[in-house]
């Protein structure tokens, strides 16, 4: 059977555990002569826990509408009183990034973007300096610099809210950006705004972490991406990576290690989110 990625589509659902999910979800998919082609769960406790499902399935009848079968499904969720979202694999979801002075995690996410090894639109890049203009630029992407104070704070968080729904943004990935979003703009993208940051947290608070590690000889560097709330760094955990070092590493080529860490775990939950294989539940993710 030919597979034609235009006819995949992923299904993802969390709701009370209970009998019957996995027959429902299957045969209301068999109706619709849809072909599973993976399919991944996990239950937190069988009696009484909470039930996650990855699907991804394949539609070859021409005759079902994508939107039709996702309307349809609104009834076996009800019965299980589920939260759910279905989606299709080839639409490709649009991605802003903002960013401040440091680039390793904006060149790593353009890096993958241009290899094709992350499938999305870029339509904006913001920044609160001008400093990564032309590179941006040299991508052929839009770099929009907001810059923000004390005072103006608020209007550029405005003025960026409204940039954002102008263009359809799905998601925000914050590559190292250095200011504090507001509860309003939190709320305005919820479980959509990721971030990436050193570690050290809670341990070595405030300015100069790598220099306070370098005293107390730390052995291990680590980078924690998440989903972003209103507590600051404790949103739901998408991915963490880890470096090991030792005491001959300065404090530089702590930073340095700190750096190569901080790209990767961020392209790798950049990736997760796009191919929808992460559900947040509380302040914990489950990611397929």
């Amino acid at each position: 059977m030919n597979h034609n990625t235009n006819t995949r589509a992923r299904l993802l659902i969390s709701c009370l555990d209970q009998p019957g999910i996995v027959s429902a979800v299957s045969t209301f998919l068999h109706q619709y002569k849809a072909n599973i082609v993976q399919s991944d769960q996990y239950s937190t406790d069988p009696s009484g826990g909470m039930f996650f499902m990855r699907i991804e399935f394949d539609l070859f009848e021409d005759g079902y509408e994508f939107s039709l079968i996702r309307t349809a499904f609104t009834d076996v969720a009800k019965s299980f009183n589920m939260d759910w979202r279905m989606e299709l694999a080839s639409r490709r979801k649009k991605m802003a990034i903002f960013v401040s002075k440091e680039d390793h995690c904006l060149f790593e996410l353009l890096w993958k973007w241009r290899a094709k090894e992350i499938d999305v639109e870029i339509p904006l890049v913001i920044s609160n300096h001008p400093n990564l203009k032309e590179q941006v630029e040299a991508y052929g992407l839009t770099f929009i610099h907001i810059p923000v104070t004390k005072s103006t704070k608020k209007e550029a968080e405005q003025k960026a809210v409204e940039l954002l729904h102008e263009h359809n943004i799905d998601f925000i990935v914050l590559a190292r950006y250095m200011q504090i979003l507001s509860p309003d703009f939190v709320g305005t993208f919820p479980k959509r705004i990721i971030n990436i940051h050193h570690s050290f947290l809670p341990a070595f608070i405030g300015a100069n972490p790598y220099a306070k590690a370098f005293e107390r000889g730390v052995k291990l560097i680590g980078a924690t991406a998440h989903y972003v709330t209103n507590d600051l760094d404790e949103g739901p955990i998408i991915e963490q990576d880890i470096l090991r070092v030792n005491h001959r590493y300065t404090t530089e080529q702590l930073k340095v290690a700190g750096r190569n860490v901080e790209r990767i775990a961020l392209a790798r939950a950049v990736t997760w989110h796009i191919n929808d294989q992460i559900i947040v539940h509380g302040n914990k993710t489950v990611v397929f």
